[in-house]
């Protein structure tokens, strides 16, 4: 079952291992555990739902209340640890078409109420989460819409219900013999409908695609009617109207229909680990892979602290030990970082890959591992939202950030991201331990992913004033240093702030004007993209 207090299924834990707990203790000090309020004394505080008249899709239960209450982000993690929730939906509703959509949307403007659009809960941005005000809030949950409604084999495009998760999209696309191909590590439970919605970007984006790229069209359900957006291979009949849709975070309306271009299924996989004496040569190797456009399906590069992590967390230490040796005969010592990428293809598409991949990478100095590290890393790579569960237990907050720029900026943005970080809670004398990672690469630039650990405070509410400050500074540091904002976690309500400085005030004007024509009365997400007084 799933958690009500955290990420995935209750059953699968993933425990911080002794030597990472004894890493940690040594770089932010021991672990602080806070206590968690149980689901009993959450459903207490509950209050009596504000919409005046029923509905047959809209549950007013207060346990389905409290599930599409919060988000994923460190802040929902601790309204939800701490049971203080604030503000709770009126109501869940459970369309299962998009005439039941159309007419929610009808009954919520006769209710006066506020509509959220939820689809898998896994908003790290604060897209989901009710804001206090007079208007009733009514969820608008897409997780029935879950099905494929058709595929056209001959054009690969596959049109789905908006509620489909990662599993869900897989498994009936394989059984048809294609792949969707998007694999963000929130995949287990976002859904098709949030990908297109917040501009998701999957592991393996370099062979599929950003979402994008396969969002060929659907429907949308707005406040001023029904959107149709057809599919065409190309078009120059003016402005793309997928480009209103995509990352438009349910302020313009609700996705009632997604049509993607999906891909047979590849002959073969694999994913393999390369480790570089130093972050440069690193850097050098990841951005001379990108811009020969190798073939490949997927490249991540850790940088020194990350690797180092890493290598910690990962359990048996006497394995990593003989590890550390083979790389250090091999001139990957102290300052190494982990390159992993993949390949998806034929055989022999994927054994040019891999060659030219030895080339430019041996170049710099790269160690190759074989496939033992990437097949770790392949049947893994979905479970580190779990490890803040174990990390918890340990008495330690984690949370990330992203953002992307050019590679000229690259480095310079990476260490000022990480200083922010680092210096952080430096007035209260702690310390956080941050690393990072480059997940997505371009021809012109790179995302950069980075995570930090942090001791809780004596209180969740001394943990969020530490939260924030961090997330502060770092937003800081990311817009004033020719970041955007975010590179594939959407906008929502806590990086909306920081939205302007990368629009401009035109921009801005413009996606006012659209969410003032879509939704005049504006009941759609308020605060979600665009902050609530614009």
């Amino acid at each position: 079952m799933r958690r009500w207090n955290g990420w995935g299924d209750e059953a699968t834990q993933v425990e911080l291992p002794a030597h990472g707990g004894a890493f940690l203790a040594e770089r932010v000090g021991a672990g602080q555990r806070l206590a968690d309020a149980s689901l009993e004394q959450v459903l207490a505080r509950v209050p009596q739902s504000r919409l005046v008249t029923r509905h047959p899709l809209v549950s007013i239960d207060a346990e389905v209340r409290v599930r599409h209450a919060r988000g994923q982000s460190l802040p929902d993690w601790l309204a939800m640890r701490s049971g203080d929730f604030g503000v709770f939906p009126d109501g869940v509703a459970l369309p299962e078409t998009a005439a039941q959509i159309r007419e929610l949307l009808v009954w919520a403007q006769q209710q006066d109420a506020i509509v959220i659009p939820y689809g898998g809960g896994t908003s790290v941005a604060g897209h989901i989460n009710p804001a206090a005000g007079d208007k009733p809030v009514l969820t608008l949950s897409l997780e029935r819409m879950t099905q494929l409604l058709d595929l056209d084999e001959q054009s690969q495009i596959a049109t789905f219900g908006p509620g489909a998760s990662g599993p869900q999209v897989e498994a009936q696309l394989r059984a048809r013999g294609y792949t969707l191909g998007h694999f963000p590590q929130s995949w287990e439970l976002s859904t098709l409908g949030g990908w297109v919605a917040s501009r998701s970007s999957g592991q393996q984006s370099l062979r599929y695609g950003r979402i994008e790229q396969l969002f060929a069209g659907g429907k949308v359900e707005t406040f001023a009617g029904t959107l149709e957006i057809p599919t065409f291979p190309a078009s120059a009949a003016g402005p793309d109207l997928r480009e209103l849709i995509l990352g438009s975070e349910g302020r313009f309306g609700v996705i009632s229909e997604v049509r993607v271009r999906v891909t047979k299924l590849a002959e073969q996989e694999k994913f393999f680990a390369v480790f570089l004496p130093s972050w440069q040569q690193a850097l050098a190797g990841i951005r001379a892979l990108a811009q020969a456009r190798v073939p490949l399906s997927m490249l991540r590069l850790s940088n020194a602290i990350e690797t180092e992590t890493q290598l910690a967390l990962a359990g048996h230490p006497e394995q990593i030990a003989w590890l550390e040796k083979y790389l250090a005969l091999r001139g990957a010592r102290v300052g190494k970082c982990m390159l992993t990428f993949g390949v998806t293809g034929n055989r022999a598409q994927n054994a040019l890959s891999v060659k030219q991949a030895k080339r430019i990478l041996r170049a710099e100095g790269g160690v190759f591992t074989g496939t033992l590290l990437g097949k770790k890393w392949a049947e893994n790579r979905f479970r580190f939202p779990y490890l803040r569960h174990g990390l918890w237990e340990a008495g330690y907050a984690v949370d990330t950030l992203e953002t992307a720029t050019d590679w000229s900026n690259v480095d310079n943005l990476l260490n000022k991201v990480e200083a922010s970080l680092r210096q952080g809670l430096a007035d209260e004398g702690e310390q956080v331990h941050v690393f990072t990672h480059l997940s997505h690469v371009y021809g012109e630039g790179s995302s950069i992913y980075t995570t930090y650990v942090f001791r809780p405070g004596s209180s969740y509410e001394q943990t969020l004033v530490r939260w924030s400050k961090l997330k502060h500074a770092a937003c800081q540091t990311i817009a004033g240093n020719r970041g955007t904002i975010s590179h594939q976690h959407g906008v929502g309500r806590d990086h909306a702030p920081y939205l302007a400085a990368e629009k401009g005030e035109l921009g801005m004007a413009a996606l006012k004007a659209m969410a003032q024509h879509f939704d005049p009365e504006q009941r759609l997400a308020p605060g979600v993209l665009l902050k609530t007084h614009e």
